[in-house]
């Protein structure tokens, strides 16, 4: 059972994009009818001031009682950067580092992303749980959206 979920900023933006926001509605409807715990980090806040009005407000909208945020600690930081020196990504995509790291850290039950290029990959998602395992963390699910739920039985 899903009690909590990692959104990365990705699917905010997912909300108001015609490729995907069939899927991303699907998913928070879930997430709102649920009442699961969307974390969100220190840095999805930060990149949410680069995006689009509607985007923001639909951010500032959530449900206040389903949301949690999450700092940017020490903790976070060196687990990220441990995922750039195994050249997981390159230096480039250190905010995609920290999403995972966050997520990691926060030990939700999935991390929720449209980045199929840093993010939601095979090769990438094994890099990354190949880190969290020397580093003594357990992995972590890392998934789009449409990926999340079973929406057959409703």
């Amino acid at each position: 059972m899903i009690r909590n979920v990692y959104i990365d900023t990705s699917v905010f933006g997912g909300y108001f994009d015609k490729e995907f926001d069939y899927e991303t509605k699907r998913f928070f409807d879930k997430i709102f009818k649920e009442k699961i715990t969307i974390i969100v980090s220190e840095t999805c806040v930060a990149e949410l001031q680069g995006s689009p009005a509607n985007v923001k407000d639909f951010f500032e909208a959530l449900p206040k009682e389903i949301v949690k945020y999450v700092e940017l600690t020490d903790e976070v930081r060196n687990l990220a950067d441990k995922y750039i020196e195994a050249q997981v990504v390159g230096k480039t995509n250190a905010t995609d580092c920290r999403h995972i790291a966050f997520a990691t850290v926060s030990n939700v039950d999935v991390l929720v992303s449209w980045n199929f290029k840093h993010i939601v990959n095979l090769e990438r998602k094994r890099g990354y749980n190949s880190i969290n395992l020397q580093e003594g963390y357990k992995t972590i699910e890392i998934v789009a959206p449409m990926e999340v739920f079973d929406y057959e039985n409703e």
